[in-house]
């Protein structure tokens, strides 16, 4: 099970990425590996979760908007992007908000 992100104190941004999944599964593990860490290397990145069952959740957290715009155009993730809507996913939606209150143990 993968931790709980560790995020700095409000306000930041999440990324809510959810999905539902086609029956094509080649290729896809490697990718969303390979995404995670590549989403860890980039400038405003704070950390991610997600789950999947019958819907996947992945959420993102990051510093600043512009950083999410940088995300969204790192050429590796337009790639994964283009394959997610040809082959792996059904349908999908993201979702992104300011995170103005967290709290938890």
């Amino acid at each position: 099970m993968p931790p709980i992100a560790n995020t700095p104190p409000p306000p930041y941004y999440a990324v809510i990425f959810t999905s539902l999944r086609t029956d094509i599964i080649d290729g896809y593990d490697a990718m969303a590996q390979k995404m995670l860490e590549l989403a860890a290397m980039q400038p405003g990145y704070l950390g991610a979760e997600f789950a999947r069952e019958d819907v996947g959740i992945t959420v993102s957290y990051w510093s600043d908007l512009e950083s999410i715009k940088n995300w969204k155009a790192v050429a590796d993730h337009r790639e994964a992007q283009k394959l997610g809507r040809e082959q792996w996913y059904a349908s999908y939606k993201t979702r992104i908000s300011r995170v103005e209150r967290d709290y938890g143990v």
